[in-house]
């Protein structure tokens, strides 16, 4: 049955998504909506809680934060939003991706037109986001129930419904993207910037005042205008239907340029876009003496560059913003405690005056650096995938490369692209401490940005050794899967009072707190060696398997 259509086909390479995603984050709301009563069982404890909501404006407004639907959208209702790096990765590879591998000049030989397949191809990606969403409003109306909370269940599915059309109106973005691109990687790589690039645009207005304007160029202003699960705010139905415009007219665009180019073709960009074109000399025609041409490595290297461009400025922006944010939360703070004798002496602490409570705010905000290292690892690791599916190592193969080298070159162009990601955002957040003046030890500063070079390299090993057995779209639900359990037990494990053993079974555990307690050298080495194991493990399946088996 499954293979009887086009849509039937996408939504099966689907389905561990679906699982994955759906119960990972749906999960995670009802584990918060069942813990919220320990945290308010004293009239002291309530307002502890309000007030502490009130140091992370720039993250989310804090509505009704001592009731349970409002304590989980404000601490959970952004981190949901990690759920747009499927449908980012996805759309990138649904037209884009067939084409490199020359599987849709095959589909589309059959008496089947280019709108059909596209339209089957997109209601399927629909259908996939649309099931996760309908899993997550179920739990978070499970876990209400469970609290005796004051939302329905259309109020829990309504949240689903804005949280899909949040994360999907990024999928739908990637698809458009990837009609001028020659590789899915760049548009995905793009896309994932501007991911980023939204979220730090959306906090703008809460951080800086008389700046909602350029708040509402962001499709995450949206998401936030609705809050379903809190009692007397609801549902904002203009910011769906925005949500829900900016979906169909990106799809919408993105299909009518496909059915109107050449396969394996691009767009071409507006005049005022393009590069200046120069003349190729005769020698240089070809580019049989470029650099990215003289080894594996390079030419790894050359694939990766852009995409890792792209999160670099992504990881590295959204890193020096935090800086910004603690900076002017310190400021916001001054004015609640100026006013009172027994809360001003925490004035010589915040901000400027004491590193160490500095580094408190702010390493709740750095533990999201890892998280996006680890995602861009995803997108990299499932390329290294596809390009078997797609017969690309068949080509390397036939020159006088061995398995192993072409394998370790790879990876060591990963290795590559993520310690330069780490060293840029260690040098975009000491410009930024320096700029605004707030103080931070520098050698747990440089400990909690370059940290997290270890996980994204243990993410893209285990990517490497799941492709020894598995097709791209099952290696993609399968790491997507394993990120979304490993925030959940880091994330909501110590809510949930888990012991140290069930902790340690994420590896955002061996991260630590590097901005108060410095590099966790032991920690860090286990991840490595975890790491070296992996690679080893792949090494030696692709070493010894059948290609593109």
């Amino acid at each position: 049955m499954w293979f009887t259509s086009v849509y039937l086909k996408t939504l099966r390479e689907a389905r561990i998504a679906i699982l994955g995603w759906g119960l990972g984050m749906g999960l995670l709301l009802f584990a918060v909506l069942s813990a919220f009563p320990s945290l308010v069982e004293t009239p002291e404890a309530r307002a502890s809680l309000v007030s502490l909501s009130s140091s992370f404006t720039w993250l989310a407004e804090p509505v009704a934060v001592d009731t349970p639907g409002g304590y989980a959208t404000f601490k959970y209702g952004f981190t949901i939003l990690l759920m747009a790096v499927w449908p980012l990765l996805v759309c990138s590879r649904m037209l884009r991706g067939e084409e490199e591998r020359g599987s849709l000049d095959v589909l589309l030989s059959l008496p089947r037109g280019r709108m059909r397949v596209a339209l089957e191809k997109l209601a399927a990606l629909w259908t996939a986001l649309l099931g996760m969403g309908l899993l997550i409003g179920l739990l978070a109306f499970a876990g209400g129930q469970k609290v005796s909370a004051d939302f329905g269940l259309g109020d829990a599915l309504l949240f689903g419904l804005n949280v899909v059309l949040a994360c999907g109106v990024f999928g739908s973005l990637a698809l458009l993207l990837s009609q001028f691109t020659q590789e899915r990687g760049a548009a995905s790589g793009i896309t994932g910037g501007l991911l980023l690039i939204a979220i730090m645009v959306d906090m703008i207005h809460r951080v800086i005042p008389d700046t909602e304007w350029i708040s509402r160029f962001s499709p995450i202003y949206y998401y936030n205008l609705s809050r379903p699960l809190v009692s007397g705010f609801g549902t904002n139905t203009g910011g769906l239907l925005i949500l829900l415009a900016l979906n169909v007219v990106l799809c919408g665009a993105a299909l009518g340029l496909f059915v109107r180019r050449d396969v394996g073709g691009t767009v071409a960009l507006p005049r005022f876009l393009r590069l200046p074109e120069r003349a190729a000399r005769t020698e240089r025609a070809l580019p049989a003496n470029a650099w990215s041409l003289r080894s594996v490595y390079t030419r790894s290297l050359g694939m990766i560059v852009k995409p890792a461009c792209w999160w670099t400025l992504g990881i590295a922006g959204f890193a020096a913003w935090m800086i910004v944010i603690v900076k002017q939360t310190e400021q916001q703070l001054s004015k609640i405690y100026e006013s009172s004798p027994l809360l001003s002496g925490i004035l010589s602490k915040v901000g400027g005056g004491d590193s160490g409570m500095n580094a408190t705010l702010l390493s709740a905000l750095f533990a999201f650096l890892p998280l996006l290292l680890m995602a861009f690892a995803i997108t990299q690791a499932t390329r290294w995938s596809a390009d078997e599916e797609e017969g690309l190592h068949d080509l390397v193969l036939a020159t006088p490369q061995s398995r192993l080298r072409v394998l370790l070159a790879r990876f060591g162009a990963l290795t590559t692209a993520t310690v330069f990601m780490g060293v840029v955002t260690l040098g975009a957040t000491t410009l930024a401490s320096l700029a605004t003046g707030l103080k931070l030890d520098w050698g747990n500063l440089s400990a909690a940005t370059l940290s997290i070079i270890p996980l994204g390299l243990l993410m893209a090993a285990l990517g490497y050794l799941f492709a020894g057995w598995l097709r791209t779209v099952v290696d993609t639900g399968l790491l997507s899967f394993l990120l979304v359990i490993w925030f959940f037990i880091s994330f909501v494990g110590p809510e949930l009072n888990w012991s140290e053993t069930t902790l340690r079974f994420s590896a955002f555990y061996y991260y630590g707190t590097p901005l108060l307690h410095g590099l966790p050298l032991m920690d860090t080495l286990g991840v490595l060696l975890v790491t070296a194991m992996a690679l080893v493990l792949a090494s030696i399946r692709f070493v010894r398997k059948d290609i593109a088996r």
